[in-house]
């Protein structure tokens, strides 16, 4: 009888549900999940991204709401995007970048319509140094907001602005297909 409970205790024990494990990509750990004033994001997908081919450029990792569709990531949904860096990039490579690849992803109209608030979230980036952890968090109704190693540099409101910088890395022309699709928790 003791045997049979025993068997028991361990087959429910195995059966609840665990705590999502953390993710840790190259050595880079992320947390299952994130929480924010009024929503748990969750972690999606995580992933190196190279710079032709050899260099490890940076690791990333998305966080969504619970039961967010890869379909409904650029929607008006809140989102986080975290990516530490293995090498030391400036503020200017930065903005240019993101000047770069936001034109990219939106028509020239369009990019004429947002280019205030792009702008505005290029004065908010700094240098950074191998280790340090860039997160670019999206809430509905606040705007994009940039952070630092955990410290807010700054929100940037619109919704637009927000779907623009997230299809960086989740749009139609994303830095790196095979990015995507990891941070999107689809297999390449």
């Amino acid at each position: 009888m003791r045997k049979i409970a025993c068997v028991l205790l361990a087959g429910w024990i195995a059966a609840l549900p665990t705590p999502a494990a953390a993710r840790v990509v190259e050595g880079v750990r992320f947390s299952p999940a994130v929480e924010l004033e009024n929503a748990r994001l969750e972690l999606a997908g995580a992933a190196l991204l190279r710079w032709k081919v050899f260099v490890r450029a940076y690791v990333a990792a998305l966080y969504l709401g619970a039961g967010a569709r890869p379909e409904d990531v650029l929607g008006d949904v809140p989102k986080r995007i975290e990516i530490e860096y293995f090498h030391a990039i400036d503020a200017e490579a930065f903005a240019r970048i993101t000047r770069d690849r936001v034109r990219v992803n939106v028509s020239a109209a369009e990019y004429e319509r947002l280019r205030p608030g792009v702008e505005a979230l290029n004065r908010l980036y700094r240098d950074v140094a191998p280790g340090d952890r860039y997160a670019l968090t999206y809430v509905p109704g606040t705007g994009t907001t940039l952070s630092k190693n955990g410290e807010s540099l700054g929100t940037v409101p619109g919704a637009d602005l927000g779907r623009a910088l997230f299809a960086i890395w989740l749009g139609e022309e994303p830095v790196d297909a095979g990015l995507k699709q990891a941070l999107l928790g689809q297999s390449a």
